[in-house]
């Protein structure tokens, strides 16, 4: 018997069937989560589409086409469906960036079409931990705070350098930097970013948690100024951000790193993050 199946833009009031899509994998989808729950699924609230894979009348697997392209919970005939979308509609993202079996099958879709891209990470482990490490191993740096509001201007330069060294290109490129700005803001806002400053009131390090759920959070933007380096600042500061995001936040949290990046990787595993998946960007 052949399987019903179709592919549409979803709409608010496919909220919930979305929700309970999202909520199969709580960690992996924690970015696209926050948005919905606070945005609903109406485009311009929302910042794009969301996409919606049906068999036999229930929704399997979703797409979110914003920003970036994100396949979430995504099949391989989820997967083919979404790529043919995205090719009739055109690239709009900077990125596609989710879970790398479908990242990857989606890339190899559409790179004929696309490509080529700036960039192409194909492994990115994704790191989770329920728990603060062990004080005899890494105490938290008590110097690590919440930025406050009236700290923007100085936060901002790290973000920007933090940015610009991760994806290879300047956030402030474009619009002048107005989206990435306002980001930065409702971070700030909202008591997800976290610094400390050294004595002349510049960022030695700063991270912050970018999407928040009840059931999970990810730590993103982890940066440690280049004079900094080296001084067994991140481990420290990473703990204390960690102690904060499990607190204040979710009883999960989880962040993804570039398998290259060794020191971030060693530094992750220290205050007792695991790998358990990875993710894949590609990058235009």
């Amino acid at each position: 018997m052949l399987t019903q199946t179709t592919s549409r833009v979803l709409d608010p009031g496919d909220l919930d069937a979305a929700l309970a899509v999202l909520g199969r994998e709580p960690v992996a989808n924690a970015f696209v989560t926050s948005r919905v729950q606070v945005a609903g699924l109406d485009p311009w609230r929302l910042g794009g589409e969301m996409w919606g894979w049906y068999e036999d009348g229930m929704l399997t697997s979703l797409c979110y086409a914003g920003a970036n392209l994100v396949p979430i919970c995504a099949t391989p005939r989820a997967v083919r469906a979404f790529a043919d979308r995205a090719r009739r509609a055109g690239r709009r993202c900077s990125s596609i960036v989710g879970p790398a079996e479908a990242t990857t099958q989606l890339w190899r879709l559409l790179e004929p079409s696309w490509g080529p891209a700036r960039e192409v990470r194909r492994h990115q482990p994704l790191m989770v931990t329920d728990r603060l490490p062990d004080p005899s191993l890494i105490t938290p740096d008590p110097y690590v705070r919440r930025v406050l509001k009236e700290e923007m201007e100085t936060i901002m330069p790290a973000c920007v350098a933090m940015f610009t060294e991760e994806v290879g290109i300047s956030p402030l490129a474009g619009d002048g930097g107005l989206l990435y700005q306002a980001r930065v803001a409702e971070l700030v806002g909202s008591g997800r970013s976290f610094a400390r400053l050294d004595e002349r009131g510049k960022v030695a390090f700063k991270a912050e948690i970018g999407a928040a759920t009840s059931q999970a959070c990810q730590i993103q933007g982890v940066w440690v100024a280049p004079e900094y380096r080296g001084q067994g600042l991140a481990a420290p500061g990473m703990a204390a951000v960690l102690r904060y995001a499990l607190a204040d936040v979710a009883p999960v949290v989880s962040l993804y790193v570039n398998d290259f990046n060794t020191p971030a990787r060693r530094t992750y595993l220290r205050v007792g993050f695991q790998e358990v998946g990875a993710f894949m960007s590609v990058l235009f």
